[in-house]
């Protein structure tokens, strides 16, 4: 596992890196000697982000938490993506097995805040999707933690969208062309 960390809007210390490359080391058991995990640490105020992305055999593994304490944050992102890894290993193991798809480019989007009562247009994201089961789909927006996730359907080849509702149950939105 190679690890790169990161600070955006500040300089990670040597000391800082150590503590996130320990920490880290727990998560080698789950990956390739080859995989990267990107850990990008930032602050806003007196809020800490820590944010780690794993991009892993065409599945992108998703945290992001925020405290008052950057140590609290490490913690909790690296927790929250062991968590993550283990409900989700069945499904992770079987679809490595699979090798069904194999894309180089992660497909996934960032939640935008609407602050702002007359909402404009603030961020236009392009990103490549891939043909994927309703259950890839599934999977990989619960990996991300997002409310909805585009993909292209693997049976149909048309662009689909699959949200969360607000009762917890999915919803999936399939375009038809006229």
């Amino acid at each position: 596992m190679r690890l790169s960390v990161t600070g955006k809007g500040m300089e990670v210390s040597e000391y800082l890196q150590g503590i996130v490359t320990k920490k880290a080391s727990k998560l080698e058991r789950y990956f390739k000697k080859d995989t990267e995990v990107f850990v990008t640490l930032s602050i806003e105020k007196s809020r800490h982000i820590c944010e780690v992305t794993v991009p892993f055999d065409g599945v992108l593994l998703r945290t992001e938490e925020v405290s008052g304490d950057m140590y609290n944050s490490i913690d909790a992102s690296l927790k929250k993506l062991e968590r993550q890894i283990r409900r989700h290993r069945t499904k992770l193991e079987k679809r490595l097995h699979e090798k069904a798809y194999d894309y180089a480019e992660p497909v996934f989007y960032e939640e935008e805040d609407e602050a702002e009562p007359e909402a404009r247009l603030v961020r236009r994201k392009k990103f490549a999707v891939k043909p994927m089961s309703l259950e890839e789909a599934e999977m990989q927006m619960e990996l991300l933690g997002h409310s909805f996730f585009v993909y292209v359907d693997a049976d149909t080849q048309e662009v689909n969208v699959l949200y969360r509702r607000k009762d917890g149950d999915l919803g999936l939105i399939e375009p038809e062309y006229e």
